[in-house]
């Protein structure tokens, strides 16, 4: 049993690895033109996702290259929240 502060802890990492999912989506519709950002309400929905998740990723971006034209990025970030998930686990359950 984890305690309350872990499982906040946890909710909001699965929270912001679903956040980062559907950022990485996003701009993969824009890069395809699947959807336009010239539409109000995609532009901030794309806007809003660029401000939560671009403070981690930029980063990740400054130390891992691009591979082939693709950023993989988001990718690290998302290993990088797998590994705190099970971080907090492992600490509530043999700490706490």
């Amino acid at each position: 049993m984890l305690n309350p502060v872990s499982d906040l802890i946890l909710v909001v990492l699965e929270l912001y690895t679903w956040v980062v999912i559907i950022s990485a989506i996003m701009s993969w519709l824009v890069a395809f033109n699947v959807v336009n950002t010239s539409n109000r309400l995609v532009y901030t929905i794309g806007e809003f996702l660029y401000r939560l998740t671009e403070p981690a990723l930029r980063p990740i971006r400054r130390h891992v290259p691009m591979i082939g034209g693709v950023d993989i990025s988001p990718i690290v970030l998302l290993l990088g929240l797998y590994f705190l998930k099970r971080l907090v686990i492992w600490v509530s359950v043999n700490y706490l």
